[in-house]
């Protein structure tokens, strides 16, 4: 077996750094968490969901989120506007990590 030189490598090449650049931040994690459980969801209701989060924050989030490919917005022909989101096949594909990092904290949580 080659021993891996740290020399020779760069952590921007790893799958571990890409997911990151797809889920990091204060929010995604949380709206994927939240469309994993709820789908769909709606801009309020997130927004009452994730708590205080201003509105250009969380709709930057979102747009970011849907332009990775990991949801989906559906608008409705409606007065007034109707939106929800939802993950898309890709995005359901996080699910599994998410549901570990779900089971860790609920394992390794200090209540008190």
């Amino acid at each position: 077996m080659r021993e891996k030189k740290i020399d020779e490598a760069r952590f921007c090449d790893t799958g571990y750094s890409y997911t990151l650049s797809l889920i990091a931040g204060k929010y995604k994690p949380v709206i994927l968490y939240c469309l994993m459980e709820y789908e769909p969801v709606r801009f309020n209701q997130m927004q009452r969901y994730l708590g205080k989060v201003a509105d250009k924050t969380l709709s930057q989030n979102l747009k970011e989120l849907e332009r990775d490919g990991l949801i989906s917005r559906k608008m409705y022909p409606e007065v007034p506007p109707r939106v929800e989101y939802s993950l898309t096949e890709r995005g359901s594909s996080l699910v599994q990590v998410l549901d570990k990092l779900c089971d860790w904290g609920l394992e390794h949580r200090q209540d008190g």
